[in-house]
């Protein structure tokens, strides 16, 4: 006859100590983001370059970034700059759009 402490079985004590170990992990850090990722933290920052008050070109801010090891085009830089923006601009608008509408809000009754 086997053991019961050696037949594998899952008791609910085990349960419970998994889930809890499980609840308590934190996201893994990622290496690698994506070029849309960067971008988005690294936004700020371009876009002060690029402003008429500091007059860089999105090809000068690419080659500084190509010396970091980020091999970005300028006009790609440009692109997913506009995504970014783009993605921030509907972001705000839905939230904005929810608060006004008062069917898209659970908490109002009518």
């Amino acid at each position: 006859m086997v053991d019961p402490k050696d037949s594998g079985q899952i008791t609910k004590g085990k349960i419970d100590e998994a889930i809890k170990a499980l609840k308590e992990q934190k996201p893994k850090e990622r290496e690698d983001i994506s070029d849309r990722e960067a971008i988005r933290k690294m936004r700020r920052y371009i876009e002060k370059l690029t402003s008429d008050k500091y007059g860089y070109s999105y090809d000068e801010v690419s080659e500084m970034l190509k010396g970091l090891g980020i091999n970005l085009s300028g006009s790609r830089i440009k692109y997913l700059l506009g995504e970014v923006k783009k993605s921030s601009r509907r972001q705000k608008k839905t939230s904005s759009s929810d608060d006004n509408n008062p069917s898209s809000n659970p908490a109002t009754e009518t």
